[in-house]
């Protein structure tokens, strides 16, 4: 089952944390690195009165899947250059991660621009194909 792109924001004074379900393949990093700002078992589940706000944001940018982001509301989102290099990084028994902006055709034709970092599904057994939906831990993938 495709998980429907959504993107929910949570703000405090000067942050803007936001998330993507849909690109989500639950590393588990956040809430393990930084439990009194990522509370799964909570709703909101992004409590930005957690921690001091650099801290929030070193932590979104350690995001592997780049499901998590945020910015500072005093600075103007930086525009991208297009001649940034692409990275392509082969996870050991997980996602091939694209860190960059690229865009995406897929095979309906629909085009899809992506920034910062994707997980791509190397597996094969995905429900949110062609990203990665943190399924290869469950099956056992080694690659």
């Amino acid at each position: 089952m495709k998980i429907k792109p959504t993107k929910k924001s949570y703000e405090s004074d000067e942050l803007v944390v936001e998330w993507q379900p849909s690109l989500c393949i639950h590393s588990e990093k956040c809430w393990r690195e930084l439990p009194e700002v990522f509370r799964t078992d909570e709703r909101p589940w992004v409590n930005t009165g957690g921690a001091e706000d650099k801290r929030i944001m070193e932590q979104l940018e350690a995001c592997p899947s780049g499901a998590l982001s945020g910015y500072w509301k005093n600075q103007k989102q930086e525009n991208k250059s297009e001649n940034t290099a692409i990275q392509v990084e082969v996870s050991k028994n997980g996602p091939l991660m694209v860190k960059g902006i690229i865009e995406i055709k897929h095979s309906n034709g629909e085009i899809e621009n992506k920034e910062k970092i994707t997980a791509f599904c190397r597996c094969g057994a995905s429900g949110n194909k062609p990203y990665c939906d943190g399924t290869h831990s469950k099956i056992g993938f080694e690659g």
